[in-house]
């Protein structure tokens, strides 16, 4: 069967990857064509365009860039075309995603969408346009399933495969880590600001501030692989600061503790086990949008699926030194650490087992034989 996969940032990539291998056991002859990265390109099949081409965050930036974002659509829309695929499959990415999708369905193409869009979160009335366009939707949070319920259409929840990526990854020498690296033998903070330059920079100059008032423990920033050193390196101007470039994982199975940009990342650290807190800084138009638009009570994907605060979102104005180093101390604190360990294993139960990117891509292959 042919596949065409569209994922837009660096966890797309990483998800599209686990995705695509799984296709490959249950189809032995698949023809994958995908925008994504790095690691989906490792897998095999053809590239089309690498996310970090049309990384975009913010509505003022996607504003500045809408004529290029339309003139990608359209160029998807003729690679589509031309590649003929048995099924679409959409990775998250929803303002590129969702437009593609309502021309696919048109276009009599089968349309999967793995990972939803966020309609939980804002613009629930993005739903009627989602059971318009697309013919199966696979999600990997619990609590996205009873969501659409309520809105009469039935997707199926195939657990979160960051647990397979988490599981499947290959053990670090803590030794050798370090000194490859060059770190020191104090306990590690580890620094994680996203992936997007606008975000890094709002980040970092928080989480740097930090470093004079922790002399016991090394801070090391986890470079996005989306950013050259060159970039970060403009922030470093203390020998107690390290970097570490595309080795995330490595970096959590022997943290202590951790500084993160809301996102997938608050998900991958709780399941390292690592005590966190969670920090998010937009610009001030964009907050005040998105304040408007999003329902949630908590940001972090953490305190979203266990439905309570586990770990402590700091945003916007509250994104100071000042709370950030009231947090950290909390943190560090071994009766806090104790109390985010149980909850983190209760997280993991809650996300259900192995093999997301199984049952997906099983159930989009089993889906093309009818």
């Amino acid at each position: 069967m042919k596949y065409y996969i569209i994922a837009g940032e660096a966890s797309g990539d990483l998800h599209g990857s686990n995705l695509m291998k799984a296709l490959q056991k249950v189809d032995a002859n698949a023809d994958i064509r995908f925008w994504g990265g790095d690691l989906m390109q490792a897998v095999g099949g053809s590239l089309v365009k690498h996310y970090k081409e049309r990384a975009f965050m913010g509505f003022i930036e996607v504003i500045m860039n809408l004529n290029k974002i339309f003139k990608d659509i359209s160029f998807c829309k003729e690679d589509i075309k031309k590649f003929n695929p048995d099924a679409i499959i959409f990775i998250d990415n929803s303002g590129f995603n969702l437009r593609i999708a309502k021309w696919a369905k048109q276009e009599g193409f089968k349309t999967n969408y793995y990972i939803s869009p966020q309609v939980w979160a804002s613009r629930a009335s993005r739903v009627k346009a989602i059971k318009r366009d697309i013919d199966a939707m696979y999600v990997i949070l619990p609590f996205v399933e009873p969501f659409y319920k309520k809105h009469d259409y039935n997707v199926t929840f195939v657990g979160h495969p960051l647990i397979d990526a988490i599981a499947n990854r290959n053990q670090v020498d803590e030794f050798k880590f370090r000194e490859a690296h060059k770190l020191s033998n104090k306990p590690i903070i580890a620094l994680l600001p996203g992936s997007r330059k606008q975000e890094i920079t709002k980040m970092l100059s928080v989480m740097l501030s930090l470093i004079n008032e922790y002399p016991d423990y090394q801070f090391v920033i986890a470079g996005a692989p989306s950013q050259d050193y060159s970039f970060y390196e403009t922030f470093i101007k203390s020998s107690n600061v390290k970097f570490v470039s595309n080795k995330t994982y490595d970096l959590l199975s022997i943290s202590h503790a951790a500084l993160v940009t809301s996102g997938t990342a608050t998900l991958e650290t709780a399941l390292f086990k690592v005590p966190q807190v969670v920090c998010y800084k937009g610009s001030a138009i964009s907050y005040h949008i998105a304040k408007r638009i999003i329902t949630l009570k908590f940001i972090s994907l953490v305190n979203l699926v266990m439905d309570k605060e586990v770990v402590t979102e700091l945003i916007q104005n509250d994104f100071n030194k000042k709370n950030l180093k009231r947090e950290l101390d909390k943190i560090l604190n071994s009766e806090t650490r104790k109390r985010l360990f149980l909850d983190y294993y209760d997280l993991e139960k809650t996300l259900g087992g192995k093999g997301a990117s199984e049952k997906t891509a099983g159930l989009i292959y089993k889906s093309l034989q009818s």
